[in-house]
């Protein structure tokens, strides 16, 4: 079943996950990999004068992304504050000449930096109550030829856990992905993948949501016999060799601001 969002537990769950999300996040840091190359084929300067990050997490994008660009001003936003500390970390050594950052739930951030010539986010859009606000919104601040790059989860993304009855995110298509574009952007890429991680037990995919901090929507405590049980449904269901699967399917997308 489909979940709601709940922005005060997804800031809770990533506070938790924080210090141990970069150790276990390897699908979103491959998405934060292919995302930067997708920016470089989209043709951005290797030095640019304004970004803005959303999400930045535990800067897992920052570092990646600062690794191959420079940049003057450098603003950076998170629901969870304590993303700060990461966000300064990634960034120190490397040529960003200003940092701002900027806690708080994005949509309600007004105004959102302006001038930009690049905005990015990794695995963050899914999180959104009303993305196609937001990235009209984001549209007047990016500069005419800007770019906007981002990385979500398409559909088919943990259907294990809701095919099981377990809330999920109501992840959206790609082709309402690709609608954000709106009026003032036009689609440079959207591309996606289905990446099936194996893990030893259904317990390990508990754990491994829960170090990540992913599953924000669901709030119901099991009882010990409802545990047992969605853990053998697991087993049963998805096997793999000697242990069980997990889906991700990541979206990548990349929008330019019309010039006209």
């Amino acid at each position: 079943m489909n979940g709601v969002i709940d922005k005060q537990l997804v800031r809770r769950r990533f506070r938790r996950a924080l210090p141990t999300y970069a150790g276990h996040a390897e699908v979103q840091r491959r998405m934060a990999v292919r995302l930067v190359a997708l920016i470089e084929n989209a043709g951005a300067s290797t030095h640019l004068g304004r970004v803005f990050e959303f999400g930045s997490g535990s800067a897992m994008l920052t570092s990646i992304l600062f690794e191959r660009y420079s940049a003057n001003e450098f603003f950076a936003n998170d629901l969870v504050a304590e993303s700060r500390a990461f966000v300064e970390k990634a960034v120190t050594g490397r040529n960003v000449e200003r940092l701002t950052f900027l806690p708080g739930d994005v949509e309600r951030l007004d105004p959102l930096p302006g001038n930009l010539d690049l905005a990015v986010s990794n695995a963050t859009v899914q999180w959104l109550h009303d993305p196609a606000r937001f990235f009209d919104r984001l549209a007047t601040s990016v500069k005419p030829g800007g770019i906007v790059a981002f990385s979500t989860f398409g559909a088919e993304n943990m259907h294990e856990i809701a095919a099981l009855g377990e809330a999920a995110l109501p992840y959206r298509s790609l082709d309402k992905i690709a609608a954000l574009s709106g009026e003032l952007f036009e689609l440079v890429a959207i591309e996606d993948d289905i990446v099936r991680q194996e893990f030893d037990t259904p317990e390990a995919v508990l754990r491994h949501i829960r170090k990540t901090g992913v599953n924000g929507v669901a709030r119901r405590a099991w009882t010990r016999s409802q545990y047992l049980d969605f853990l053998q449904r697991y087993r049963s269901a998805y096997p793999s060799g000697e242990g069980v699967t997990l889906t991700w399917h990541p979206v990548y997308c990349c929008f330019r601001k019309k010039k006209s």
